[in-house]
Order: structure tokens, then sequence, then C-alpha cells
């Protein structure tokens, strides 16, 4: 198969950066342009992947006249700028090293290497610019054709690299995907659920956010929910708010009202308290200015979320030590678990209600084998 002709190449400014770069050997269209193209869906950003150097791409374009700013060197990535185009170049990568949150990259000229490293078969299709041929080393175009979205290799694997994939696992599904989620990757993110705890507020955020916007993300909201995923981050989005949130995306599909995350994130939490603390007040206080008129409780949420301010856990990692928890990663995966069941239960600041939430956590989660499993490495 051949991707169709893009619109975007024939601009001067993907013309320039092209001619700049060299052909479908060295500098290949990649990711989500392939995707969408072959899914008949608009294209918004192009990104190129290729074989030079950083400091290669940056010479090239600079010898051509146009712009280069190194926005990501460490880990290959290069923004070409050209008749008011913007353009995200990386080269191939490789990793050497991941925790899970960050990784250690490597260049290398090996294509298949490169794609190997990404999430998704899907987003994995590489294709040449002036031909339109595509390139595809997992399956990428027939899960395309199936509406599938599939991990690349071992999913527990990839998510342990990096467990941002669990939530853009469920986004790209509820964007992509028909029926019920690949089995093996719905597994691997159930098993991993609490590894979302190592991640940044902003993070989880931004990723919730993402899927909330998709036009429907209730069937997969429902799926997500059923295997515990959210607990980990944000247990207070509950089964029953569901209908509340259909409900607002049936009004925004009567009146043509674009569908908007914030709103619908204020739709599932019952209590503002929790994503304020979380996401931040402002965060919070958008949701529920953006609900108004579809809840009747905005404005007392509102004045009840000016006067909050945001607690601390009156909890540390030496207390837990202190209570028999080895040094080592387990304490702050203890008190993240710990900070989720304190905000559940409402902040309480009494510290003999923490050590209580303290001491249930580590009954369950350090009883047996079964409470390690998660742990796959």
């Amino acid at each position: 198969m051949r991707l169709p002709r893009l619109d975007w190449l024939d601009q001067p400014g993907a013309v320039a950066v092209l001619a700049a770069l060299g052909g479908g050997e060295t500098t290949r269209l990649v990711g989500g342009a392939v995707r969408d193209t072959l899914l008949g869906l608009p294209v918004s950003d192009v990104d190129l992947a290729t074989r030079l150097t950083p400091q290669d791409v940056i010479t090239r374009l600079e010898s051509a006249g146009l712009k280069a700013v190194p926005t990501g060197l460490a880990h290959g990535t290069v923004t070409a700028v050209a008749h008011g185009l913007v353009v995200e170049v990386t080269t191939l990568r490789r990793d050497v090293a991941t925790d899970g949150r960050h990784a250690v990259v490597a260049f290398t000229d090996d294509w298949q290497a490169d794609a190997a490293r990404r999430d998704f078969t899907i987003n994995a299709l590489y294709a040449d610019p002036a031909t339109g041929e595509i390139f595809d080393w997992f399956g990428g175009e027939q899960d395309i054709a199936d509406r599938r979205v599939r991990f690349i290799g071992e999913p527990l694997h990839r998510i342990a690299e990096d467990h941002l994939r669990i939530l853009r696992f469920f986004r790209f599904h509820a964007r992509f995907g028909t029926d019920a989620p690949d089995p093996s990757g719905l597994a691997a993110c159930v098993a991993r659920a609490n590894d979302l705890m190592a991640l940044s507020r902003e993070r989880v955020r931004d990723e919730l956010l993402k899927l909330l916007a998709v036009a429907d993300p209730v069937p997969t909201l429902a799926v997500m929910l059923s295997g515990q995923i959210l607990v980990p981050v944000v247990p207070e989005i509950v089964a029953g708010r569901l209908a509340d949130l259909g409900r607002l995306i049936a009004v925004e599909s009567g009146t043509g009202t674009p569908a908007s995350p914030l709103p619908r994130l204020d739709a599932i939490p019952a209590d503002p308290r929790p994503l304020a603390y979380r996401a931040g007040h402002e965060t919070a206080t958008d949701a529920l200015l953006l609900a108004a008129g579809q809840a009747s409780d905005v404005t007392a949420a509102l004045t009840a979320l000016a006067g909050w301010t945001r607690p601390r856990l009156p909890l540390s990692g030496r207390d837990l030590i202190a209570r028999g928890l080895e040094p080592g990663p387990d304490v702050a995966r203890t008190l993240l678990m710990v900070e989720s069941d304190w905000i559940t239960a409402g902040f309480p600041l009494d510290r003999d209600a923490v050590l209580a939430i303290a001491a249930r956590v580590m009954a369950g989660h350090f009883a047996g084998p079964a409470a390690s499993s998660n742990n796959v490495e």
C-alpha cells in the first residue's frame, strides 16, 4: 500500500525542508500523519524521522536558509521553521535505559530499531514523502484496517518503559478503536495500573484531558473504571458519574457545542477538591466555570473551592520506614498510594487517621507474593 499524496507536501515550507534533509532513504514521514491519512482523517501535524544526526539536521537546514531550533537535542529533536511551516524532525533512536518516566536514547540509522521503541503498531508507520511507500514492521497497517490499538512487542515491558502508555492505550482506543480493547494490552494495563502513581500530576492530567476530548470517551472510561485503572491517580472518578458525562455529551452533540475536556472532567469528579489538589486551583475552577449551566451546584462548588487551601499530607517516607518499610523505591510508591487514599478520604489532617490509612495500604500492598505481581521488570 502507498500513502495518498498529502497536501502538506506541496507547501513551500515542506518542499524546502525535505529538499534540505534528503529523500526517503534519509528522511521519512512518521507516526500520526501516516496513521491519520490511512484512516481518512485530517492531518494537523506532520513529523519527520531522519537518519541524520541532530547536528547534521541543523547544519543542512541553516545551509538552506531555514531556521533550526534545537528543541530537544538530548532526544534528537530539531524544529524546522520554513515559510511559516513548523515541523519536528527527530533522529532515529533506540532506547539505552528507561525507568518508566524517562528514557536515555542513542542515535541510530536503523529504521526498524526506531520503530521498535514506539508504543503502538499504528504509530510505528513510516512513509517515503516522494513515493508514498509505507514501511511497516509490526502489522500497523492491518491494525488500522481492524481499528485496533496494539502494543509493539510485550505490553508489560512497553508499559515498564513508560508508564504513561497505560493512559495512552485507552486514549488511542477511545479515538481509533472499535469493540473491546486488545485483550493482552488491557490485561497489562490492569496489572500495572499502580505504576501511574510514579508519574507527575501534570502528565496524568494532560493525558486524561486528551482522553476526555475524544468524541465519546464513555465506553472506554467504563472499561478503565471496571479494571480500576484510574484508582491510583484519580479515584474520585467513579462509574456512577458516567451517566452524567453521557448526558453532557448528548447536549454537546444536540447543540453543536465543540467537545471540551474540562466540563467533561467536572461531570465525573463529584468533589472539585481532589482535582484542585492534583491539577491546581486554576484547572478545577475552569472546569467548574465551563460546566456552568450543566450543574445546579456550580456556584456553591466555586465558593467552597475559592476558600480551600491545598493541604499537605501529614506523613513522610521516614514515617513509613519507622513502621517497618525497607528504604528504597517501595517507600515512594507506598507514599503515593497513601496520598491517593488520603485524598479519597477527604484530606484528613489528624495524624492518627493518616497513620491508619498508611497501615491499611502497607497491609494490603505488601501482604504476600500476589501484592507485588505488578512489579514486572
